[in-house]
């Protein structure tokens, strides 16, 4: 049977980008879906669309706020039923230098970003720690394990998801519960979040990154970083001096330089 069929599936920025992708996939794959999205109106389309393939509810919320998420949560619980598989996809970016942040610039990235998926898989977790059973994917980002100018908030919310996602996959082990904790390391992924960016290294399309990491649920994968070149370059970082890695990854591989045209989605 596969991972996805007859369970219930939470995916947060279910609305748009690789979120509704994933929606649609889970929902192909035999599941109930509910997607969480600030945006109203891309959850009337999406739930609209894709209730011809299977059963779909949508709630607007925004998941920065612990009080709106708990309510929410609340609402799934009564309406919807217990979550089988959770999926933090939810994410947002300032690309600018950090003395260009504001406060809010800040708070926004880091609440979307890291403190979100802690809250909703907080509020989640004791229920699949009763049953024994469940699976929660964090998306993170390369810029959680490679530092990159002009996204340094953005780049510190997906180191806290990182270490916090793995290290919660190590309490599940401790504690021999059988809940699957599995980290996403995608490089840019051309949905328009990351619009004006260049890079030498391939932009990841929608579907095929979608695809990728519904497959590694469905495997159980640890880590999983896309493209491949993430494991070479994670060698490289590991093996070389900072400067010299600067220089072959920042400057030869022009990985530093890409955000300098970044624009983002409007």
């Amino acid at each position: 049977m596969s991972t996805f069929k007859q369970k219930t599936v939470l995916i947060t920025g279910g609305a748009s980008g690789i979120g509704r992708i994933m929606s649609r996939l889970a929902l192909e794959r035999g599941a109930e879906v509910v997607i969480l999205d600030v945006n109203a109106a891309g959850i009337e389309q999406t739930v609209g669309e894709f209730s011809a393939i299977g059963k779909i509810a949508g709630y607007a919320v925004d998941v920065s706020d612990y009080e709106q998420v708990e309510q929410t949560l609340g609402r799934v619980r009564s309406e919807v039923g217990a979550i089988d598989i959770l999926i933090n996809n939810a994410g947002v970016v300032t690309g600018n230098f950090f003395h260009l942040h504001t406060r809010k610039d800040i708070d926004r990235n880091m609440c979307i970003n890291a403190m979100a998926p802690m809250y909703i898989t907080n509020l989640l977790l004791g229920e699949m720690l009763e049953r024994d059973s469940g699976h929660i994917c964090n998306i993170a980002s390369m810029a959680g394990m490679i530092s990159n100018p002009r996204m340094s908030v953005y780049a510190a919310s997906k180191w806290a998801v990182v270490g916090w996602s793995d290290s919660l996959r190590l309490e599940m082990k401790q504690l021999r519960k059988q809940v699957k904790i599995t980290t996403i390391l995608p490089y840019y992924i051309d949905t328009g979040m990351f619009a004006g960016v260049k890079s030498l290294v391939p932009i990841l399309k929608p579907e095929r990154t979608a695809r990728q990491i519904i497959r590694a649920i469905e495997r159980n994968r640890i880590f999983f970083g896309m493209p491949w070149t993430y494991n070479f370059v994670r060698s490289m970082e590991g093996l070389l001096p900072v400067r010299l890695f600067d220089l072959i990854v920042g400057k030869w591989m022009g990985i530093y330089g890409a955000m300098e045209h970044f624009t983002g989605r409007k």
